[in-house]
């Protein structure tokens, strides 16, 4: 099988004056298995998260441009907070930003983006992230503006749509691309674990 970054191109570039579409699958051909696949209107891969722990699926997970190099860490810890670090490596000095959990159920999370640097206040989120996971849809915001966008990809005729693939828009303006990944990434980590975590708690009220 082909691997999956074999035919790779650069990513988009980030000043775009057009919207850009990714389309985002754990399915995409030569995949492993798990991993979430980020590819552009040709098929070419963009970018790729990886896992980089084998006892956990949320543990740490690593976002390689389209040549395989290291772009963010996304860490999350015990709490459920996320941590963003650039490149491949955790180490503190590079923390680019944190991600706090502030709604999940079935149908809906929210998340709360922080940026870390001399001119961010650690009170005020920088990006806010709705998501409403059975829909495959999340929204990107800053302020009150859509940054990008997720969407399930209907046929004509079809009622219901497949759900292992959904389109990412990111719309224009000067937001990092691959920041924009690293959130829908976490964003889809947080969808599943906090539908598990819902469907536990219904069950213990009933035990």
């Amino acid at each position: 099988m082909t691997d999956f970054m074999e035919t790779s191109v650069p990513a988009p570039c980030t000043n775009s004056q057009i919207p850009v579409d990714l389309f985002v699958s754990k399915k995409h051909p030569g995949l492993p298995r798990g991993e979430l696949g980020f590819v552009d209107s040709n098929g070419n891969p963009v970018y790729k998260v990886t896992r980089q722990s084998l006892t956990s699926s949320s543990n740490k997970r690593v976002l390689l441009d389209a040549a395989g190099n290291p772009l963010f860490a996304l860490c999350r810890n015990d709490k459920g907070c996320w941590q963003g670090y650039k490149g491949g490596d955790a180490g503190e000095k590079d923390l680019v930003f944190r991600v706090k959990r502030t709604k999940s159920k079935l149908t809906r999370t929210e998340l709360e983006v922080f940026l870390v640097g001399e001119n961010s206040a650690d009170s005020t989120c920088d990006f806010k992230v709705k998501g409403f996971p059975y829909q495959r849809s999340c929204t990107i915001y800053i302020g009150n503006d859509i940054v990008a966008q997720t969407s399930l990809m209907y046929k004509l005729h079809q009622l219901f749509p497949k759900r292992g693939k959904f389109r990412l828009t990111i719309f224009p303006g000067s937001v990092d691309h691959a920041l924009v990944a690293a959130l829908i990434s976490i964003e889809e980590n947080e969808s599943e674990n906090g539908s598990e975590d819902e469907i536990e708690r219904e069950n213990e009220r009933y035990e």
